[in-house]
């Protein structure tokens, strides 16, 4: 007997945060600009306060970033987002100042209760502390909160809390040591 069954799924409690219209323009604006390969920060930052995200100044915003819903994010002050991130947030994903997520990290806020037969839509907050660096390739799953000045490093597969001025490593992610500033 198969377990799940997709035919059973529905999401319609699931609150998308904005009109369809709204969605709809939204897609179109991340198909032909934020998921571009033009160059310029700028107009990226501004495209997203459009559509009701709030973001900090000083934000550097690379090419082909994706963001699922703009009305859902929040940025602090001098955050770099490097290429191929994508910031897949069903739930509110909070960016603290000075955080930079490196080329191709993921932000993952949505999944499925797999012990359901109709795969229920399960979606938490990801929340990134001041300092932090989330590198290249990284991802970060539902509920996930990574402490101030943590270092999520290449690759890593993090989920639950992750201490402040932790450096972690693996995936699972495992704090290997803590982390040191200098001066």
């Amino acid at each position: 007997m198969n377990p799940v069954r997709l035919d059973q799924f529905q999401n319609s409690d699931f609150e998308r945060g904005a009109p369809r219209w709204c969605e709809m323009l939204w897609l179109i604006a991340d198909a032909f600009a934020m998921s571009s390969w033009f160059p310029g920060s700028g107009w990226r930052v501004a495209l997203l306060r459009l559509f009701g995200a709030k973001i900090g100044d000083g934000v550097v915003i690379k090419p082909r970033v994706q963001v699922k819903f703009p009305w859902r994010l929040v940025v602090g002050d001098h955050v770099w987002i490097g290429e191929r991130a994508w910031i897949d947030n069903l739930a509110t994903v909070t960016i603290g100042n000075h955080v930079a997520l490196s080329q191709g990290v993921y932000l993952c806020t949505g999944s499925h209760d797999w012990s359901r037969p109709g795969f229920d839509l399960i979606t938490r907050p990801i929340t990134i502390g001041d300092g932090a660096w989330i590198a290249a390739k990284s991802v970060l799953g539902p509920g996930t909160v990574v402490g101030e000045g943590a270092v999520v490093g290449l690759g890593c597969v993090a989920t639950g809390s992750l201490e402040p001025w932790g450096v972690y490593s693996g995936a699972p992610a495992k704090m290997i040591r803590k982390r040191v500033v200098a001066g």
